[in-house]
């Protein structure tokens, strides 16, 4: 089976998000589309996590201070406004060839919609480059065992050097 989506994981904090907004910007001929997560800190305590397009809209994924029945450890999640922040995305635009996605986590999988979201990227024609959680469970594990994607895991020893692969799979298989 051609393997067309590229999932990025590795430990918390090794680089996956770093990474994945340098092949963004390196592909940019691809006109990708998508999202990427950034922590809100605050005196240097992580309080929560934003959204970010890739053509720069903003929107809040989970807070301390969000009441939500959502919850990952102490982080309220605002499915709501994630779902919202996604339906201002054109990930099936036909002139897209490239969706990238940041993360596909336990916060991002409390939406139904972004389950749906990812369940049709991943059987579109579209090549997906994403993160995924290392751990997880449920769908992140049924996602991983997609018989149509290259898991690729970013450690301190290969961050630095990893790109030009992952560029050469994304290119190798919307050629395909």
């Amino acid at each position: 089976m051609h393997k067309k989506n590229i999932l990025i994981t590795g430990v918390p904090g090794v680089g996956k998000t770093t990474l994945i907004c340098k092949l963004a910007e390196s592909l940019a001929d691809l006109n990708p589309t998508g999202f990427y997560t950034q922590e809100i800190r605050q005196q240097g305590v992580r309080k929560g996590f934003k959204l970010i397009s890739l053509d720069g809209a903003l929107s809040i994924l989970s807070h301390v201070d969000i009441e939500s029945s959502a919850r990952v450890g102490k982080y309220g999640v605002d499915v709501k406004g994630f779902e919202s922040f996604l339906d201002n995305i054109d990930f099936f635009n036909p002139g897209l060839e490239l969706i990238v996605i940041d993360e596909i986590g336990k916060m991002e999988c409390k939406s139904r919609k972004f389950i749906q979201l990812i369940d049709n990227a991943l059987n579109s024609r579209k090549t997906v480059l994403a993160t995924i959680a290392r751990n997880g469970g449920g769908f992140i594990d049924d996602v991983k065992r997609r018989s149509d994607i290259h898991l690729v895991e970013i450690t301190a020893k290969n961050r630095d050097t990893i790109n030009p692969e992952i560029s050469g799979l994304i290119r190798t298989s919307l050629e395909k």
